[in-house]
């Protein structure tokens, strides 16, 4: 499946349904914003499964932190809406201190089988000393966690029988991963024509972004030198991942 340009926006074959896992409230918007809109206009349904609340987050004293959990929950909702994303799940682990503990990898085995996507896009479980901010100890959690669930965790129907037994949920084999901030990457998705989306869904997320003073000039400085390392044409923007095709 693919969207109908010259643009590289390579969809495998078979996807109609793509899960993103990430640790914190915006991680996905930073990380694959534009391709999220990407599978979305390819007709691909999209669901957001977020670790944490973001409760360690933001940048203002004056805000009560007890408000933060409620704050960035209806940042994320927003942002998913600038997508046409309406299905944001969070499972409110407390922000810095996740770990792929066997109680976040059955949260997420829960939701990879009520969703059932071929695709999951999550955060790479590799530290990047190339990029460190990617590699936060949450977000390295949260791509472990999910890492575990994928192979062998969701498609074994022994594994966390509660699942299947008091909920009904059966086993279910996803086709492909895609991990955003690996060191590696392998596949580019060109996201110059939803980039201004990918800028919106980020402004969405104030307590976290309004204090930056160019943010688009950021994220399009990001997005021109991925683009330039998987050799697209100049002046285009992309996001790049870790391409895994999972056993059937």
């Amino acid at each position: 499946m693919s969207i109908e340009s010259n643009e590289r926006i390579e969809i495998p074959e078979g996807v109609t349904r793509a899960l993103v896992v990430t640790a914190h409230p915006d991680d996905v918007d930073f990380g694959a914003g534009g391709t999220v809109m990407a599978l979305v206009k390819a007709g691909v349904t999209v669901t957001f499964c977020i670790c944490t609340d973001g409760d360690a987050g933001g940048f203002d004293d004056s805000t009560d932190r007890s408000q933060i959990p409620a704050i960035r929950r209806a940042e994320q909702e927003s942002a998913a809406a600038v997508y046409g994303v309406t299905d944001v799940r969070f499972l409110g682990y407390q922000d810095g201190y996740l770990e792929p503990s066997q109680d976040l990898q059955r949260d997420i085995v829960r939701v990879m089988r009520q969703v059932q996507p071929q695709l999951v896009l999550t955060q790479s479980p590799e530290r990047n000393w190339e990029r460190l901010p990617s590699s936060h100890p949450d977000h390295m959690a949260t791509g472990e966690a999910t890492a575990r669930a994928l192979y062998p965790a969701v498609r074994n129907p022994y594994a966390y029988p509660e699942l299947r037994n008091e909920e009904g949920l059966e086993a279910w084999t996803v086709s492909w991963l895609w991990l955003q901030g690996h060191v590696e990457p392998n596949h580019w998705i060109d996201i110059t024509e939803f980039f201004s989306r990918k800028v919106q869904a980020l402004d969405a997320h104030a307590s976290q972004t309004s204090h930056m003073e160019d943010l688009e000039g950021m994220l399009r400085g990001w997005g021109e030198s991925l683009a330039e390392k998987g050799g697209l044409e100049s002046g285009r923007t992309a996001e790049a991942f870790r391409q895994i095709k999972l056993p059937d």
